[in-house]
């Protein structure tokens, strides 16, 4: 099998998005820290930016679509990013500690 040819292939491409996701689940479901979380959240959020630009390249009609739909993910994933830190600011600034049990007052 040629290498250069899974590159033409959608399926690859898709493969990499799932696995970019799957691995970001995991990542969300196992870790203790908001940290943890929030690089977990970013491999999802690749995932789905990789699958974008795939349907992007090999189904759409215009292929610039898929990298629009790309950087509005990345628009997304940076405005997340700047939220989710100043919440971890605060919740370390208030409990001294990073991991997810520490705020048990927040619970509701």
């Amino acid at each position: 099998m040629h290498y250069a040819s899974l590159s033409q292939n959608l399926e690859t491409y898709l493969v990499i998005g799932a696995a970019l996701f799957g691995l970001g689940l995991f990542g969300m479901a196992m870790r203790r820290t908001f940290i943890g979380m929030l690089i977990a959240s970013e491999l999802i959020l690749c995932g789905a930016s990789v699958n974008f630009m795939a349907f992007g390249r090999f189904c759409a009609a215009d292929t610039i679509t898929g990298q629009i739909a790309a950087l509005f993910v990345m628009a997304i994933a940076a405005a997340e990013a700047v939220i989710v830190l100043s919440i971890i600011i605060a919740v370390y600034r208030l409990y001294r500690s990073v991991e997810t049990d520490a705020p048990s007052d927040l619970k509701g």
